[in-house]
């Protein structure tokens, strides 16, 4: 009989982990205690019960309990004590006068382990901190670089749209993102106007290049020879929203706007 799995995500917009339901009754949305290499903690089942969709190492993890209404006061419990343990880390920053960024605090469930995050323009020797910080919590403390990307993530906010940060939301990894990505999707390559407020390429631009992608196969290339309702010309530029081909006609030098099926390549 195939093995069923869980997945389970501890953040929003988080990684899904696999877990072993172990029998218990459990559906999306169920909160539950697993123990993971960071020790004990608090996720929301986000898939199955179903069979493994891809090859895992085995064995699971069991499911320790579906989570109860004290887990919830608990876990409320330490998101306050997460909002203390910040203003801490920002007096304690303050005091070592170190060139560091604080950026969010988690403790894990079982309160073995509290972690601070923070941003830096470079390394940051904070083996003094991590003890002051130790003395006050008297738990084993970490503290972890991350880069910009990550930090928006964590933080949230709008983005140019006007919709939550695709980061915070539902993106769960951050792919390569290029210039020429911009190029492709004819946007202007001005870095205020295609960069995210982390300050680097916004990621719609990966996720959309796909769609331009396949779109141009229907399409000449861009300075391709055309022929056209008008005449012959070169292509200097597509629509793909309005399935339109730019052409620059041969004999008036105009650039007009014609239907992709209009065009054809010479």
């Amino acid at each position: 009989m195939e093995q069923l799995v869980v997945g389970v995500r501890f953040k929003r917009a988080g990684k899904i982990y696999f877990f072993d339901p172990g029998g218990l009754a459990l559906a999306v949305g169920d909160g539950v205690i697993v123990e993971t290499v960071r020790g004990v903690e608090f996720g929301h089942v986000v898939v199955g019960p179903a069979p493994a969709a891809q090859e895992l190492v085995t064995p699971l993890k069991k499911v320790i309990r579906k989570a109860t209404a004290e887990d919830l006061k608990h876990l409320a419990e330490l998101r306050e004590k997460e909002k203390n343990a910040f203003r801490v880390l920002l007096d304690k920053i303050a005091a070592h006068g170190l060139p560091m960024k604080p950026v969010g605090v988690e403790i894990t469930f079982d309160g073995a382990k509290i972690i601070f995050y923070f941003t830096a323009e470079g390394r940051v020797d904070f083996r003094e901190l991590v003890r002051d910080l130790a003395s006050v919590f008297r738990t084993r403390v970490e503290l972890r670089q991350i880069g910009v990307r990550d930090e928006a993530k964590m933080m949230g906010g709008l983005g140019a749209c006007g919709r939550e940060l695709c980061c915070a939301t539902w993106l769960t990894d951050f792919e390569p993102v290029s210039i020429r990505m911009a190029k492709d999707q004819n946007l202007s390559l001005n870095p205020n106007k295609i960069s995210g407020i982390c300050g680097r390429l916004m990621c719609c631009l990966k996720f959309e290049s796909d769609t331009y992608e396949m779109a141009r196969e229907e399409y000449p290339e861009i300075g391709s020879r055309v022929m056209t309702p008008a005449g012959e010309g070169r292509t200097t530029g597509m629509n793909i929203f309005r399935h339109t081909v730019y052409v620059e006609l041969k004999d008036t030098k105009q650039v007009r706007e014609f239907p992709v099926e209009e065009v054809s390549q010479i």
